[in-house]
């Protein structure tokens, strides 16, 4: 049976008369990436503030591990990394130094400390750094170091919020990799990304958030098959029978078919299993298929259908 790591029960968050996160449950399970996606301002900041135990929810509860954060805060927080969007790091300390002094916040022996500092700066490619101060990081280097200070505990939940946000694309491949990798190790990862790429390929199930609510929640594949728009296959046909048209037809869910010279198109949204039809249908015609390129709706597309809008608009 899958367990629990963090159960969000009717959690809204008000400042003032604005509502900034309003209503949302869910349930995030042990050794998963759950990604909460969407634009500045959807409240994925303020609800992973809450989860962390810096904000108090208005309405709702959390629990972390089975623990209601209101009740057991110090329990929580040492089951719990938190990596906030802005480097958590010192710049006048070198790289070691800020992992000593966190390791400390958090009661470690000194020895362990060392010991802990020595193996996350390996892991976050800043071995080479760890003696020299942080001013003199890049702003990459300076996530990962946050990343490295977020596990200096060993925590069983991490809170990346925008992890890669303003890094080259080398770089935020190099934190995907580290983030696969945590989760290779039992880690349970709780992500806040505007990025479709990200939440992609990382996540096991994503939350889409769109002005405080969740409006959408499931794995990225069955969130680009139910809500999304439909795949597409496209198919370069020699010798097209001149009923490839109505062939194809009964294949496409919205009753048509794109024709523009050798080059047609079906609609679908299951293109693995149609995909092998078709063909077979057009060779059983006497067509011969060159070419067959399916086109997959993104994440990108399932957030325009439910919101209206772009995600980095």
């Amino acid at each position: 049976m899958t367990k629990i790591a963090v159960e969000v029960k009717m959690v809204s968050k008000y400042y003032g008369k604005f509502e900034a996160v309003k209503n949302v449950s869910f349930e995030v399970f042990e050794g998963e990436v759950f990604s909460l996606l969407g634009p500045n301002g959807a409240g994925k900041t303020t609800l992973m503030s809450m989860i962390a135990g810096i904000l108090k929810p208005s309405s709702g509860e959390i629990y972390v591990k089975g623990l209601n954060i209101a009740e057991h805060s110090i329990e929580v927080k040492s089951l719990i990394g938190y990596c906030p969007q802005e480097p958590i790091v010192y710049d006048l300390l070198t790289g070691e130094e800020n992992l000593l002094y966190y390791a400390g916040l958090y009661g470690l022996p000194r020895s362990e400390a060392r010991r802990r500092a020595r193996s996350l700066l390996e892991l976050v490619e800043l071995k080479d750094w760890s003696k020299k101060l942080v001013k003199k990081y890049s702003g990459g280097m300076k996530k990962r170091l946050s990343l490295a200070i977020t596990l200096i505990h060993n925590p069983e939940v991490l809170l990346l919020d925008e992890p890669t946000t303003g890094l080259d694309p080398g770089i935020r491949r190099s934190i995907w990799s580290l983030i696969e990798k945590l989760k290779s190790e039992g880690k349970t990862v709780i992500l806040a990304t505007h990025y479709m790429d990200e939440a992609d390929i990382l996540s096991d199930r994503v939350a889409i958030m769109h002005e405080g609510r969740i409006v959408a929640l499931n794995s990225p594949s069955n969130l680009k098959k139910i809500v999304g728009p439909y795949s597409v296959i496209e198919l370069k046909i020699k010798r097209a029978p001149s009923n490839s048209i109505e062939v194809l037809k009964q294949y496409s869910e919205t009753g048509q078919v794109l024709h523009r010279n050798d080059t047609y198109k079906v609609y679908t949204r299951d293109p693995d299993s149609v995909l092998p039809k078709v063909i077979g249908e057009v060779i059983n015609c006497g067509g011969k298929v060159v070419e067959a390129h399916v086109s997959e709706p993104t994440l990108e597309d399932v957030f325009l259908k439910l919101t209206g809008r772009r995600l980095e608009e």
